[in-house]
């Protein structure tokens, strides 16, 4: 299910308008707002209603053309968009500075708003696991004394939760209260931990008091000993009726390469361990290897995670074997949203048998629901631990997430449509105003291609389009009548109008910026198909929105 985005106010895109590349020189710039002016200056249309179009149309193109002709208003759009040219605080911002500058000073602008947003914020983070022992599935508890019953039993057999929130005090300080709850067969506990943590120098400082099963102080730190080298490391004091109970850990972990990482962690107190691992974690995949002396456990592990980012997709296969016995788990990770995901875990092992761990993640919520289906390994119950996960999420997926993800989809698209009606109302104004203003110099070109058997645009239609070789202007209702198709729109005299030397050239941008363009249908996937004639012979192409387009093709072919 998709999260609801941001709705953003559709901005004005100034390359386009003056239908330039984003590599554009300040000469190419000048040039294009000549050429435009030349179309829509006030003073070539006299005083009558086309003097009050092209002042519309005037305004647009010397808009575009005064921010990409001045570098510092460049430097910020081409970072930024139009949102950073209106920024609150650009009044501090001298003109002398460069544009590597500009981005400093922005980037020192948002720091301090997000800043003050983070004083408002609290960040809540929260766990919940519920332990479900499902073994009566697969293996059936027979005793003659007991009634088993019809249907196997599931019992919740154990169940925990962990909550905390922040309190950023100040720049370099923030507050944090968490709490906890376990509970497994009828026996719980539960702490709660106060911490400050401050920022300091190379590193950060915490201290900590809670309490639980008895009072607990503790205190811990981090610091980069160089550029490759940090260290980590803590004390903790747990006081209980007849002892109080020091620990200690301390990590050091050193960069190998770009992506690689190696820890060696030592801690001491309820637990004693000695831990080295060794981390590689890349845009494709991630893998890991532990190696652990403890008491009571000894162990190793080694884990290898594939990213599939296109899909949203994250495969993860492990193995770890020590003292305690041997354990191997194979799962997978979507996401679903922008702000959820789900994972579903299969662990084999002896002696703990087979789980199936299922996790579902919020936002800073994480619910995980570890299913243990039997105490031995049986086939039947890996089968049913692997198979039904995938089914259930392809059920939900075609029953469930897919018609939510389309009405979002939709609902976004109508706010957003809605947002922007009086820009679209607007563009849709200019664009007509624009054709008006085209009709000489469309003849003048149509005459000067036509004498040379140049490049002539025979049809141009800008929109939805169901079929491409089926575009038209017009549709058929319900009842077969025929009637104005509102998602496609007439662009012939705008795009012949753009033709030079017998070459229609059109960057890799939304059309809907174009002199002479709209967007007949926001929010929606658009086409443009151009029927043109070269040379006496007849083409046709179909290109979708952000395409570039360079015609004719067979001038490009034949070179």
């Amino acid at each position: 299910m998709d999260d609801n985005e941001d709705l953003d106010y559709v901005e004005e895109d100034y390359y386009t308008t003056l239908n330039l590349p984003k590599t554009a020189t300040q000469e190419e710039i000048s040039k294009a707002y000549r050429n435009l002016s030349r179309i829509f200056h006030p003073d070539k249309h006299g005083n009558g209603e086309n003097k009050q179009k092209a002042e519309l149309m005037f305004n647009r193109t010397k808009k575009a053309y005064e921010v990409l002709s001045d570098p510092h208003q460049r430097a910020i759009y081409d970072s930024l968009g139009v949102k950073g040219l209106e920024t609150e605080g650009w009044e501090i911002v001298h003109r002398t500075k460069t544009p590597s500058e500009i981005r400093e000073e922005y980037e020192r602008l948002a720091r301090e708003r997000e800043e003050r947003r983070l004083q408002q914020k609290t960040n809540p983070r929260g766990n919940i696991s519920v332990h479900i022992n499902a073994t009566d599935f697969f293996s059936r508890y027979d005793d003659e004394y007991y009634d088993s019953g019809i249907l196997p039993s599931i019992e919740v057999s154990g169940m925990s939760m962990s909550q905390s929130i922040e309190a950023p005090l100040s720049r370099t300080e923030v507050a944090t209260l968490s709490g906890s709850l376990h509970l497994q067969n009828g026996v719980g506990s539960g702490n709660f931990v106060l911490s400050g943590k401050r920022l300091i120098n190379k590193g950060w400082f915490e201290v900590d008091c809670g309490a639980g099963n008895g009072p607990v102080l503790g205190a811990k730190g981090s610091r980069n000993l160089t550029n490759r080298i940090f260290l980590n490391g803590g004390t903790t004091f747990h006081f209980r009726p007849n002892a109080i109970i020091p620990g200690l850990s301390g990590t050091i972990a050193i960069q190998l390469d770009k992506h690689t990482l190696g820890y060696l962690t030592y801690n001491a107190g309820l637990q004693n361990s000695m831990s080295t691992v060794v981390e590689r974690n890349t845009e494709k995949y991630h893998c890991n290897i532990t190696a652990t002396l403890g008491i009571p456990h000894c162990y190793i592990s080694a884990s290898y995670t594939r990213k599939l980012l296109e899909q949203g997709l994250k495969l993860r296969v492990a193995l770890k074997g020590g003292t305690f016995g041997v354990l191997s788990e194979c799962g997978a990770e979507k996401k679903v949203s922008k702000y959820s995901s789900v994972s579903a875990t299969v662990c084999v092992g002896v002696p703990s048998g087979v789980t199936l761990k299922i996790k579902i993640i919020r936002s800073t919520q994480t619910y995980l629901f570890p299913i243990h289906l039997s105490e031995e390994i049986i086939p039947a119950a890996i089968f049913y631990a692997t198979v039904t996960p995938l089914l259930t999420y392809f059920v939900l997926k075609k029953m469930l997430f897919d018609p939510m993800n389309e009405a979002t989809k939709q609902k976004n698209i109508e706010k957003v449509k809605e947002t922007n009606s009086a820009r679209m109302a607007e563009k849709r104004k200019e664009a007509e105003s624009a054709v008006a203003l085209m009709g000489a110099l469309y003849e003048r070109i149509l005459k000067e291609e036509q004498k040379l058997q140049g490049l002539v645009i025979l049809s141009a239609l800008y929109g939805r389009f169901k079929d491409g070789e089926h575009a038209s202007l017009e549709e058929s209702d319900d009842m077969g009548f025929i009637q104005s198709n509102p998602f496609v729109i007439d662009v012939k005299i705008a795009l012949q109008c753009l033709v030079k030397d017998s070459q229609l050239v059109l960057y890799a941008s939304s059309k809907s910026e174009l002199p002479g363009f709209y967007d007949p249908c926001f929010g929606e996937e658009k086409q443009l198909k151009i029927d043109y004639e070269y040379k006496n012979n007849t083409y046709s192409s179909v290109f979708a929105d952000l395409d570039a387009v360079h015609l004719p093709l067979v001038a490009n072919e034949a070179s």
